[in-house]
């Protein structure tokens, strides 16, 4: 009777090791393929695009596009945005861009490092092919620093560009001197030297600008439009609309092609719950207002 008790806990005892092991197999292949599966098949797609682009544009096609992957480890998302990675990775496919043929930068970012978007507007500006700049949604901060360096911006109607006000860690460097201003010889020595760090970095991002601008305006014109874009007469999310972009003197225009917007199609949101937004798939009649053509309907989900 005891042998026969023993066997049937020996048994239990294997088939729990080996649901155990099936368990941790399971999970194993389910991160495995979402790194890896999902990603494939994607960039496949997104590869596929860019060649049909490319092809159509006799361009060479760089996307910088910074927004957090549907596909993640264990549900964990990280946000992006313009850092020297970018910039290295962005500088080496120009220089593997012959001199006369265009490129077309597709650009959606909240901006990032001013070092690293620098280096990639000079590196624009000094391509002697025509550089457009695609914005389908928004080049915040670095990004319009960056879109200052095409020949053409084209930009969906509700597309926004933004200010180029430096900041010194989270605070506006327009902010710190006004602070400065308001409490003289009562700031501590600490808001003095962040002070003497503003004064610097906004004279620096405009004489920056004021260069890359000169390029396709008269110096005078080009240091003007600097220091609106850096001195911080904005907050710096304040959104530059394509009316208002137009009016700075930006050679912006509307006719965005179908391809760029199938590509964002690509570029999801993480969206691990009901999204908020829900519309319905429709043919379009006709061509979409500051389209090129007319744009292939997805549904789409943001998350919260």
């Amino acid at each position: 009777m005891a042998n026969e008790t023993e066997s049937k806990t020996s048994i239990w005892f294997k088939l729990a090791q080996a649901a155990r092991m099936v368990f941790w197999l399971v999970l194993i292949s389910v991160v495995l393929f979402q790194v890896f599966g999902q990603r494939d098949t994607t960039q496949k797609t997104r590869d596929a695009i860019f060649d049909r682009f490319q092809t159509e544009r006799q361009s060479r096609v760089i996307a910088l596009i910074h927004r957090q992957e549907s596909q993640s480890i264990l549900g964990v998302q990280v946000s992006s945005f313009i850092d020297i990675e970018d910039s290295e990775a962005v500088l080496r496919a120009i220089r593997l861009t012959p001199d006369d043929q265009p490129i077309d930068l597709i650009l959606h970012t909240p901006g990032g490092l001013v070092l690293a978007a620098e280096q990639i507007a000079k590196a624009l500006a000094e391509h002697k092919g025509k550089v457009t700049v695609f914005i389908p949604h928004y080049a915040m901060s670095g990004g319009t620093l960056i879109a200052l360096a095409a020949a053409e911006i084209v930009m969906d109607r509700n597309a926004v560009l933004g200010p180029v006000d430096p900041q010194i860690g989270a605070i506006a460097a327009s902010s710190i001197l006004k602070v400065v201003e308001i409490k003289k010889q009562t700031a501590s020595d600490e808001t003095l030297i962040m002070a003497d760090m503003a004064v610097k970095a906004r004279a620096q991002v405009a004489s920056f600008i004021a260069d890359i601008l000169t390029k396709r305006l008269p110096r005078k014109k080009a240091e003007e439009l600097a220091v609106v874009l850096s001195e911080g007469r904005w907050t710096h999310d304040f959104p530059i609309t394509v009316q208002a972009a137009i009016k700075l003197g930006f050679p912006v225009t509307i006719n965005m092609p179908r391809r760029v917007y199938e590509l964002m199609d690509l570029y999801h949101q993480a969206n691990p719950r009901r999204p908020s937004v829900i519309y319905v798939p429709m043919r379009s009649a006709g061509p979409v207002k500051g389209d090129a053509e007319t744009p292939k309907v997805v549904p789409q989900g943001a998350s919260r």
